[in-house]
């Protein structure tokens, strides 16, 4: 029988990941959306999001440098801090609590508030499909009752799972890709 040891995902605070980045010993890598990295994230954070991670191509992107990955509250971040130990860079490590321990710490950070929260489109989406399933089903044919239905399974699926596919795809549309790399300023970005 043939198993397979995975590494153990070694979790650091972000005062001790900030220290670090200052001293130029490690990398902070935000593997969030790009809506999320671009709302608000650590300072001096980079940003390769978790759904085109390669860990071979970021360890080839930052030899020598201890990795420390971070996403909203830490699971998206030690999927990819056990990529990167999987792959054999034994520099990973995972920041605890992640963007939202970083902000309630009072760590420094780059925002922008022209950006829609990723949450926020979801919300806006689910309560247009529910409001246009109910109006469908009232003055067109009752069977469009199972839009509101199905938008409701899925946010209660979210919530049991915490795995949102509306929010996925939402993320990849077109105001939400490569925002990362935006400067938005009044209404330059279509997620504002």
């Amino acid at each position: 029988m043939n198993t397979v040891m995975e590494k153990q995902v070694t979790l650091i605070s972000p005062h001790e990941a900030q220290a670090r980045q200052g001293s130029g010993e490690l990398v902070i890598l935000d593997v969030r959306t790009g809506v999320e990295y671009a709302q608000v994230h650590a300072k001096d954070a980079q940003h390769i999001s978790l759904d085109t991670f390669d860990a071979n191509a970021v360890m080839k992107q930052y030899p020598g440098k201890a990795i420390a990955c971070i996403c909203k509250s830490g699971t998206r971040g030690g999927k990819a801090t056990q990529l990167l130990l999987d792959a054999g860079y034994d520099r990973a490590v995972n920041i605890a609590g992640g963007t939202e321990a970083w902000v309630a710490e009072g760590l420094p950070v780059e925002k922008n508030a022209n950006v829609m929260s990723l949450e926020r489109q979801v919300r806006i989406a689910a309560g247009f499909l529910v409001f246009a399933g109910t109006v469908l089903a009232y003055f067109a044919n009752v069977a469009f009752l199972i839009i509101p239905g199905f938008v409701g399974a899925g946010l209660m699926f979210a919530g049991i799972t915490d795995f949102c596919g509306m929010g996925l795809l939402i993320a990849k549309m077109p105001w939400n890709r490569n925002l990362s790399n935006k400067k938005c300023g009044g209404a330059s970005c279509a997620a504002s």
